[in-house]
């Protein structure tokens, strides 16, 4: 599987039911995406574009209308359990320590599930190693309103990674933090990515958090859905922060922002 593409959209469509499919009322059309083994893809574009329907047909949360879903060579018929998620809102359980949010995936997810008793140490050593990689050493046994957002954040972070998921699914995940914890976690995630070289798919609204974090920027257009620019980063890596402020990064930058105020324009003169 080195070769073959990871991800392979073929042609995808999609309409929330019958009713819409029978109007012709997609939410995304004619998606055409492949995405190679270990690579780490960003999704941008207006409100409300069907970024996070996307995510919802990468994982089998969703099923195409049209067309076919490939994920690690094999068709897309249902939830993956070789992906792992994460959102804006970090949805820890907070009747569970960190430590035990953490190793949720593991009590639920087979083949997990069927030897965690026997293995619960084990797994929480991992998670525990997970928990340091990411700044949160110390912090096992607090809870979830012991912790601060960008925290919280961190914890959802190792519990989307502590059953070793091929890929990583990231809707908006640092959208409520403040710029500096934002930053801090982009490194966290470039530093995980760097070390295990999963595939991710970034969904953002933030620009230079695409730029920054992924190999490839996709920008869909308004609803319905499709991807209408793809724009390698060539930005060597690995990258740290200093790029943020070179020429080159931002240029990238105001060429995206230039393709989605585009698109913006584009919809407004048609609802005129």
């Amino acid at each position: 599987m080195t070769t073959a593409n990871f991800v392979d959209f073929q042609n995808v469509w999609l309409a929330y039911n019958d009713e819409l499919l029978a109007q012709n009322h997609f939410a995304v059309e004619d998606i055409n995406l492949q995405v190679k083994q270990g690579e780490f893809i960003a999704i941008v574009g207006p409100s409300g574009c069907g970024k996070s329907t996307f995510m919802k047909l990468t994982t089998g949360l969703k099923r195409p209308s049209k067309g076919q879903i490939f994920v690690d060579g094999q068709p897309v018929t249902g939830p993956l359990k070789i992906s792992g998620m994460a959102f804006q809102a970090p949805s820890l359980l907070p009747w569970r320590t960190t430590l035990d949010n953490v190793l949720l995936p593991l009590e639920i997810v087979e083949p997990f599930r069927t030897q965690f008793k026997q293995r619960k140490e084990e797994f929480a050593e991992r998670a525990r190693k997970l928990l340091r990689t990411v700044g949160l050493g110390g912090y096992e046994d607090k809870f979830p309103w012991q912790l601060s957002g960008g925290m919280q954040q961190r914890a959802s972070i190792c519990r989307a990674l502590i059953h070793e998921p091929k890929m990583l699914l990231l809707d908006e995940p640092f959208g409520a933090l403040d710029a500096f914890t934002r930053e801090e976690l982009w490194c966290i995630l470039r530093d995980l990515w760097t070390e295990q070289k999963f595939n991710v798919i970034l969904v953002t609204h933030d620009l230079r958090e695409s730029v920054f974090l992924a190999d490839t920027v996709y920008v869909m257009s308004k609803s319905p859905g499709r991807f209408v620019v793809k724009k390698e980063i060539d930005l060597p890596r690995p990258r740290d922060l200093e790029v943020t402020y070179t020429p080159e990064f931002t240029n990238i930058v105001h060429e995206l922002r230039g393709h989605i105020g585009a698109i913006r324009q584009a919809g407004a003169v048609i609802n005129q």
